[in-house]
């Protein structure tokens, strides 16, 4: 205990106030997550395992609505049974992987892309769940996520394989070997998905992506999805008025109430590629279906059609009045898609900083701008391309071997279409756009 003298008073200490706050403390940053930490080894499956039950679920998945589908149309017949209806579900499940048929008739391999996207889709949660199996969650280990989407990709080829052996009969054949190495392919690109994002590389690849080129990437993306759109309309509206013959073509299959449930269920599985050739038909190539034929917008040029219901709604010549306003359809979605672009550039959404700090939107200059909507182009040619490929194929041998759009064709007119409307939009949202505004 310290004593007081009149010599040494004791000094005051410093009076701090209830309200202030310590000076002499630093003020902390910002948090960075850590990153994650690896997953103990003894929660871990093996990779041959999580990879195997995560393929053959993902087929499983993919292959029982098809069974169901066609073992309705399959059934109505009298000579129908199961055995025969589970064999015509492994042969549509082929053909719904890009797989041909060979048959009597000729290869069939129009493939129905929404058994096809149905198919990707339980792949990219197969790379999903083989990743989380083995531990790679958050890892940002490219080594991870190509060993895990390999791996998924080995045993859906197996199982591919093992279809097309099964699926054989004596007006049926296909290759076993082309199966496999389809079902490969297919299976490991759907599975790097999943697992690119479930480990976090995706995420590191978009971060280092150029801003313009990942401006230009969802621009593109932006564009192709409203020229689907309209595609899809146009295509269904163009169904819906010819409901009627529709409804004619699928009671005169005689097949009763399953089978022309079946028969519906059909043809909505080929509804997205009904969608690619509508897009195609508004870009101006058009599609054939059978050779020597054409259905453009300036020519309609079709002879006798198999009675399917959904080639109820083609056009019966060409467009004129209203319908030539179509054409007009895919420049206004790049255009949308290039103003989108540029508002989000020159309006950028509110940050934590002050406003002082934020950078002025008029300093965007006009390359920043323009750069981006000129690779939309590009963006979407390429996929529209992709999209015109996978939804044609022939249906049999002779008249019918020739069946959907020319892909370099479409894919070509949507890059240019596409480029100038975006340009168009991007100029006009910065030429309208006012620091005063908004």
């Amino acid at each position: 205990m310290s004593s007081v003298t009149p010599d040494q008073p004791r000094r005051a200490g410093p009076v701090v106030r209830a309200d202030a706050r310590p000076t002499d403390r630093a003020v902390p940053g910002p948090r960075v997550p850590a990153p994650r930490r690896p997953e103990p080894s003894r929660g871990r499956a093996p990779l041959a395992v999580a990879a195997g039950v995560a393929a053959g679920w993902a087929a499983l998945t993919s292959y029982l609505p098809v069974a169901l589908v066609l073992g309705l149309v399959q059934l109505s017949e009298d000579a129908g049974s199961v055995t025969g209806a589970l064999r015509a579900g492994l042969a549509g499940w082929l053909l719904g992987h890009g797989v041909p048929l060979e048959t009597g008739a000729g290869p069939l391999g129009l493939v129905p892309l929404a058994l096809s996207g149905l198919a990707f889709w339980r792949l990219t949660r197969a790379g999903v769940h083989t990743s989380r199996a083995i531990g790679a969650r958050g890892g940002r280990s490219p080594r991870q996520a190509l060993t895990a989407a390999g791996a998924v990709g080995v045993g859906y080829a197996l199982l591919g394989a093992l279809a097309a052996v099964l699926v054989g009969t004596a007006g049926l054949s296909v290759s076993p070997i082309r199966a496999g190495g389809t079902y490969a392919i297919f299976g490991a690109l759907a599975a790097l998905i999943g697992a690119g994002r479930t480990t976090g590389v995706a995420g590191v690849l978009a971060a280092r992506t150029p801003t313009v080129l990942r401006d230009g990437v969802r621009t593109g993306l932006v564009a192709g999805l409203l020229l689907l759109g309209a595609g899809a309309g146009a295509a269904g509206l163009a169904v819906a008025t010819g409901g009627g013959d529709a409804a004619d073509m699928i009671a005169a299959y005689r097949t009763g109430v399953a089978g022309q449930a079946g028969i519906t269920l059909v043809s909505l599985a080929y509804a997205p590629n009904a969608t690619v050739w509508s897009t195609a038909y508004l870009l101006g190539p058009g599609f054939a279906v059978g050779a020597g034929t054409a259905v453009r917008t300036s020519e309609v040029s079709v002879g006798a059609l198999p009675a399917v219901p959904l080639l109820a709604g083609l056009p019966s010549g060409p467009a004129d009045g209203f319908g030539a306003a179509l054409l007009a359809v895919p420049v206004l979605a790049g255009m949308a898609a290039g103003w989108l672009l540029g508002r989000r550039l020159l309006r950028p959404a509110a940050r934590p900083e002050p406003p002082a700090a934020r950078p002025d939107r008029t300093e965007l200059g006009w390359p920043a701008l323009l750069g981006p909507a000129a690779l939309a182009g590009p963006v979407v040619g390429l996929l529209a391309g992709l999209a015109a490929a996978a939804s044609g194929g022939p249906l049999g041998g002779g008249r019918l071997a020739e069946i959907g759009p020319v892909p370099w064709q479409v894919a070509a007119v949507a890059t240019a279409v596409v480029m100038a409307g975006a340009l168009l939009g991007a100029a006009a949202a910065k030429v309208l756009d006012r620091p005063g505004r908004g």
